[in-house]
């Protein structure tokens, strides 16, 4: 395992006006909106299945986009966190009042989470894994997962199988990879040996467009 923290070049950016920039990301235009409907329809049959947990870490937390949904089961507790102190100041000033104040927010690193273990049911990570290209880091932070969480993880990440990836690697094959990656496209096969490694077992995939998308959400138990 990596001796120190781990830093990632692509986190430093998220600065107070890039999280501003990524809090209207997802309704900029009708395609990000039918996007993000889509993102929530997944995260809201993912949270069925994994029994309504009601004490949630949602992590990275982003600009809070995800926290509406989640405050829609009354009595579930968030910890709203993130490596960015921009992003989790952003999620606190933009979100609906009566949604931030179920909210905990909080200032930490998916690599080494700020948190005992066993401290929430359930982990709520979208959006984050497809970013971590290095198998040793995406151990970390499924072994930090398994450390915090008492039963469930919720996480999103790009697989492959499908049209868009195999559109992506032709694309990249064309023009070639050139200067730092900050995307990865990833095989089925891999992800889901290094999630039992971890400690996890699968109880649902649930794909974002089958066969088309490279967008897959997963939800995992602890064993």
């Amino acid at each position: 395992m990596t001796d120190g923290p781990i830093k990632l070049e692509f986190s430093e950016k998220y600065d107070d006006q890039h999280a501003q920039r990524y809090l209207r990301k997802h309704q900029d235009g009708f395609g990000r909106r039918l996007s993000h409907w889509r993102d929530e329809q997944l995260a809201r049959k993912a949270l069925s299945l994994a029994g309504e947990p009601g004490l949630v870490l949602d992590l990275p937390c982003g600009a809070g986009r995800f926290w509406p949904l989640l405050a829609e089961k009354a009595n579930r507790a968030i910890i709203g966190a993130d490596n960015s102190e921009s992003m989790v100041k952003t999620a606190t000033q933009a979100q609906p009042p009566e949604v931030v104040k179920r909210v905990q927010p909080l200032h930490t690193c998916a690599f080494d989470i700020a948190l005992p273990d066993n401290a929430v049911d359930s982990i709520f990570c979208m959006r984050l894994l497809h970013h971590i290209g290095e198998a040793e880091h995406r151990m970390k932070i499924l072994r930090e997962f398994e450390r915090v969480s008492r039963d469930s993880v919720i996480l999103s990440l790009w697989v492959n199988g499908n049209f868009k990836a195999w559109k992506r690697k032709r694309a990249e094959k064309t023009r070639g990879q050139e200067g730092y990656q900050n995307r990865f496209v990833l095989p089925v096969s891999t992800v889901e040996k290094e999630f039992r490694q971890a400690g996890f077992r699968i109880q649902e995939r649930l794909d974002f467009l089958p066969l088309y998308a490279m967008w897959r959400v997963y939800v995992l138990r602890k064993r």
